[in-house]
C-alpha cells in the first residue's frame, strides 16, 4: 500500500454560496466528477460516491479562538493536540514548545522507524537553502519534520527531472527567483510527476499553500484561479492513478478560502478527501486533525 497525501493550507467546508465561497463559484470538473457534483458544504459535510469519500475533520480541537497553521499542521502530522498542549491556537509557524513534539512524533519519523520509505515532494530554490544555512528558524511544521527525520528536501535539479514538484505546480514563480531558463509545465503535468514520484515510496507528502494565500486576499478571482489549478493538478494525478495500489488523501489545517467575507481563518471543519485503496476503512477512523497521523501509520504498518 502507498499513501499520497496532499496538504492544502486554509481550506474549510463553508456555505453553499457562490458569492462568498469560491468552491461554488469556480468550475471544478475533476472534483465535481469524483463527487457527483456534490461539493461539501455546512449542511452536507459528508459525501460518498462510487469513486471518492469526503468527511469533515474538526480543526478547533476544543480550543477557543481561530485555528492557526502552526498548531493545526503540528496536530495533523504528529497526532498531538498541539493547540491544547500550549493552550491556544498559534501560527503560522510552530510554537517553540511544539518542536520537541515534532521531532519525536512527526509522521516521517514514525514511518521511518517502521522501515517505511518516505518522501517530501516539494522543491525549494537556492534562496531557501541559504535561509536555512543562515540559522533562521521560522520554518513550517513540515519542513521542521523533514529536518528532524533526515528527510530529503528537494531542490531545482530534482524539479527539472520531474522528481519534485513546485509549490505553484507550474514553476512560473521560480522565474522571479533567478531561474529564467526553467521550463514551465501545466498543473496536469505536475500531478503526473507527483504520482510517478509517489510510486517509489510508501508515504509521500506534498504541500500547497496558495489556497490560504488566496483566502487572505479575499479575492474571488484569485481564489477561483487557485482552485482551478488544484483541480487540474488532481486531474493529472488521476490520469495515472491505480486505486488498488495507492490511497490518495487531500486535507487541510483550518478554514479560510471557503469564506471570502473575512480575511481571517474560520472555525469551519476541514475536508478530508480520500480516493483509492481502503478509503472507506480509513475514513471511518477520522473525526479531527489529531486522528490522521495515527491512522495512516497504522494503515501502512498493516500494509
Amino acid at each position: 500500500m502507498r499513501l499520497l497525501m496532499i496538504f492544502c493550507d486554509g481550506v474549510g467546508i463553508g456555505r453553499a454560496d457562490p458569492e462568498t465561497n469560491p468552491f461554488f463559484h469556480a468550475p471544478l470538473p475533476t472534483f465535481s466528477s469524483l463527487l457527483n457534483s456534490r461539493l461539501p458544504h455546512l449542511r452536507c459535510q459528508r459525501v460518498q460516491t462510487g469513486q471518492a469519500t469526503l468527511v469533515p475533520l474538526n480543526a478547533t480541537l476544543r480550543v477557543s479562538g481561530l485555528p492557526q497553521s502552526g498548531t493545526g499542521q503540528t496536530a495533523l502530522i504528529t497526532g498531538v493536540n498541539a493547540a491544547k498542549l500550549i493552550g491556544k491556537h498559534f501560527g503560522p509557524y510552530p510554537y517553540s514548545t511544539l518542536r520537541p513534539v515534532l521531532r519525536a512524533k512527526n509522521i516521517f519519523r514514525q514511518l521511518k522507524d517502521l522501515g517505511k520509505r518516505v518522501c517530501y515532494a516539494n522543491a525549494y530554490p537556492r534562496q531557501f537553502f541559504q535561509y536555512l544555512a543562515s540559522g533562521n528558524t521560522r520554518l513550517t511544521a513540515t519542513v521542521l519534520s523533514c529536518l528532524y527525520a533526515d528527510v530529503q528536501i528537494r531542490d531545482e535539479p530534482a524539479l527539472v527531472t520531474g522528481r519534485a514538484v513546485s509549490s505553484d505546480f507550474t514553476r512560473e514563480r521560480w522565474r522571479n527567483l533567478g531561474y529564467e531558463q526553467l521550463e514551465t509545465i501545466t498543473p496536469e503535468q505536475a500531478g503526473e510527476h507527483l504520482y510517478a514520484l509517489s510510486q517509489e515510496f510508501d508515504f509521500t507528502l506534498f504541500d500547497y499553500f496558495f489556497t490560504d494565500h488566496a483566502g487572505h486576499s479575499q479575492s474571488m478571482q484569485q481564489s477561483v484561479e487557485v482552485l482551478r489549478s488544484l483541480d487540474r493538478f488532481i486531474a493529472g494525478i488521476l490520469s495515472r492513478f491505480e486505486e488498488q495500489e495507492t490511497l490518495l488523501l487531500l486535507t487541510s489545517d483550518h478554514g479560510n478560502i471557503e469564506d471570502l467575507t473575512t480575511k481571517s481563518h474560520t472555525r469551519n471543519p476541514v475536508p478530508l478527501f480520500l480516493l483509492g485503496r481502503r478509503r472507506d476503512e480509513v475514513a471511518r477512523e477520522l473525526a479531527n486533525l489529531t486522528h490522521l497521523t495515527p491512522c495512516l501509520v497504522k494503515a501502512l504498518a498493516r500494509g
